[in-house]
């Protein structure tokens, strides 16, 4: 049969390794927004489907037993269209998704906002705030124009910053002494991201907490209702052999 994930995630290709290595014809689609990404095994597409009726077209087209969404807990739009897409061809769809930091130790102490918007106004007395909250998140953070924050993003930012932030491409994984050096070698005050989820990244918060640094995390969207979830690539294999 044939499989279509939704994917640009560790978990996505992961899930595309099995499934071709198992003789599955496996189709990962990625949105193209990141430059230069590792690509899955199988055949991969790059680019949007135009949409839930694109979608349901390609469903149809390419005779696609099953979908699975493997994209980041944040990609709303495309896990709604998804569910969409899913519903009008009646095309079995599961959302596989990563654990939050819901369960960190230190997940009591943080603030939790539902927005970008939201997360500024937490750290509002912020001076030197560390930004990993993705590239897409930065206009909402246009305000601090007059303080010195610190982002770190994979891909350039594909408009002007302020002057006085310092811009880091990089990409995970990280290690917390690394972690700790960078924000004390900045003078970071406060650290907000995002509930990406996942060990690859999760080194920030342990050295947020070992600087006694206030965090502030957004929370994810909401998953598209009446969408089955897995939390592991097991899982989602499971489901798919079912």
């Amino acid at each position: 049969m044939t499989v279509l994930v939704l994917g640009g995630t560790g978990e996505a290709r992961e899930l595309a390794r099995l499934l071709d290595a198992d003789g599955a014809a496996v189709v990962s689609s990625l949105a193209g927004r990141v430059s230069r990404p590792a690509l899955p095994a199988g055949e991969v597409r790059v680019g949007g489907f135009g949409g839930p009726g694109g979608l349901a077209r390609y469903l149809d087209e390419r005779q696609v037993a099953a979908v699975v969404d493997a994209t980041h807990p944040f990609a709303a739009r495309i896990s709604a269209s998804a569910a969409r897409a899913a519903e009008l061809t009646g095309t079995p769809l599961v959302r596989l998704q990563r654990p939050g930091w819901r369960g960190h130790p230190d997940a009591g102490r943080w603030t939790w906002a539902p927005d970008a918007s939201a997360a500024r106004a937490a750290a509002g007395c912020a001076r030197r705030p560390f930004l990993t909250t993705g590239r897409q998140s930065l206009p909402d953070f246009s305000p601090w124009a007059d303080r010195d924050v610190l982002v770190r993003v994979v891909d350039p930012p594909d408009h002007a910053l302020p002057v006085r932030w310092t811009v880091l491409l990089a990409r995970g994984p990280y290690e917390r002494v690394a972690e700790r050096t960078l924000m004390a070698a900045h003078r970071v005050d406060w650290l907000l991201t995002k509930d990406s989820g996942g060990p690859l990244t999760a080194a920030k918060l342990d050295a947020a907490a070992d600087l006694g640094l206030p965090v502030v995390v957004i929370e994810r969207p909401p998953p598209p209702p009446g969408v089955a979830l897995v939390t592991t690539v097991a899982e989602a294999v499971r489901w798919l052999r079912r």
